[in-house]
């Protein structure tokens, strides 16, 4: 299936922050939303640009990174 090729209507989006960006004290954050329709698959976004294009994972591909969905 084609992650990509599926609607993101009603998507809805949670923060998720860890880490240092680089700056003192600052987190760098994105934003974890389950694909609609599609079991455990997820789409994230830029927490600040949300307007750009979020990428699609599959969850075994967010759990093998590390991240806790």
């Amino acid at each position: 299936m084609d992650l990509y090729q599926q609607d993101l209507t009603g998507a809805r989006y949670q923060r998720r922050c860890g880490g240092n960006n680089g700056t003192e004290g600052g987190e760098a954050c994105v934003e974890v939303a389950p694909i609609p329709g599609v079991a455990d698959a997820f789409a994230l976004r830029d927490s600040k640009n949300p307007a750009a294009a979020p990428l699609r994972f599959t969850g075994d591909e967010l759990r093998a990174a590390g991240m806790t969905i």
